[in-house]
């Protein structure tokens, strides 16, 4: 899960948290402030009651209560808060939904007397803390925008940094700040034009050194064709043979650090004849091929079949009895052939200039340019021995 993914889900959780103790603590102030008004406005109607009858003490204490009469109530926009029966009547007190004005109803004999009034304190009050509430929803909701937008460059520093890994070596990041993003962003610039320098002068090293090692090759394979003595010439065109494809394995393995791999989709069958056809086989029964059940690759063909070209050639090379067997399954191709088990761990063959044997042919830098095929398409290499046949497989998933 992201950053930016985790943030948003505890700013989630911390407004859901927020409203809900701002609707508990609103619903018990609304409690508070209702059991207030009624222990208040039950004493003046207590008095109300007792001087009914007297008019000038009655407006004087509907004056000084801040009282208002009414001559018409909704009553369906009203909610009781306290009602009670008595022998000369009735009284009753309610309140607007949602509002602090109260509704004082007090029946008396055949008469009723009805006031409106506004409790200006207990509203105040919890007008205070409403806004208090929404004050911290909303302070929460600036804190959880300020730190998204602190965090966005982070966004573009991960892309940069992906289109850098994928070959892209101008990159750079453009982001101007003072703070420790903005020091990243700086320290990734220079690493990045430090190694694009590297890379570019790796690379120009790379092919000045393959120029001047094919040109001598050249001239002396073209030497050769002029001594008489067969075993000397033969013996000559061996070694230069060998240095040529020195020479071109190790360029190859050179270039797969630094090449940007060209994706393309393509089907496994197609990957094994792109292969085949790399290896130049005279004799076509050495191979069986058994596709069990195709299915598509997103990958650099030309590299990917190089990759598997390598390890049909090794597995014909060291087999004991042939055909070799290439195996198409789901998501995975196999190589099996039937000959000894590796006397070391897989892991060994994997490094350049190892091999199972010094007297066979070969440099032992088939399986390790296998190895950075591999791994620049971010699949998986396998080995194992089973039944006396040797299995390399690779895993596309």
């Amino acid at each position: 899960m992201s950053i930016f993914k985790k943030l948003t889900l505890l700013f989630i959780l911390s407004f859901v948290l927020m409203t809900i103790i701002g609707l508990w603590i609103d619903n018990i102030n609304s409690k508070r402030v209702d059991n207030f008004a009624k222990e208040k406005y039950l004493k003046v109607i207590d008095d109300i009651f007792k001087n009914i009858e007297n008019k000038n003490y009655l407006d004087s204490l509907i004056l000084k209560n801040g009282l208002e009469k009414v001559n018409s109530l909704d009553e369906n926009s009203l909610e009781i808060i306290y009602f009670q029966d008595s022998t000369f009547g009735n009284i009753s007190i309610l309140k607007y939904k949602s509002s602090n004005i109260y509704i004082l109803k007090i029946g008396y004999l055949d008469e009723q007397y009805i006031f409106k009034t506004l409790d200006e304190q207990s509203l105040s009050d919890k007008t205070i803390l409403n806004a208090l509430v929404f004050l911290d929803i909303s302070v929460l909701l600036l804190i959880f925008l300020y730190i998204l937008k602190l965090l966005t460059p982070l966004k573009t520093i991960t892309k940069d940094i992906k289109t850098f890994a994928n070959g892209n070596l101008s990159t750079r990041i453009n982001i101007k700040s003072d703070d420790e993003i903005g020091t990243l962003a700086n320290s990734f610039n220079s690493m990045a034009s430090s190694l694009e320098n590297s890379i570019k002068t790796r690379e120009e090293l790379l092919r000045d050194i393959g120029h001047e090692l094919r040109t001598p090759i050249a001239k002396g394979k073209f030497a050769i064709e002029k001594i008489d003595n067969f075993s000397q010439k033969e013996l000559l065109k061996k070694i230069f043979y060998d240095l040529e494809s020195l020479t071109n394995e190790l360029i190859e393995l050179e270039k797969l650090n630094i090449t940007k791999l060209n994706l393309t989709t393509f089907s496994a069958e197609t990957l094994v004849l792109e292969s085949l056809g790399k290896l130049y086989l005279e004799d076509e029964t050495k191979v069986d091929i058994e596709i069990i059940e195709d299915f598509k690759i997103e990958a650099d063909l030309d590299y990917l079949s190089v990759a598997l070209k390598n390890l049909i050639d090794n597995a014909i090379k060291y087999a004991i009895s042939l055909p070799i067997v290439i195996k198409v399954c789901k998501d995975e191709i196999s190589v099996l052939n039937n000959g000894e088990k590796l006397l070391k761990d897989f892991e060994y063959y994997l490094k350049p200039f190892t091999q199972e044997l010094v007297q066979r042919d070969g440099f032992g830098l088939g399986l390790s340019i296998v190895k950075k095929i591999i791994d620049r398409h971010n699949f998986e290499l396998k080995y194992t021995y089973e039944n006396s046949f040797n299995t390399f497989r690779i895993y596309f998933k």
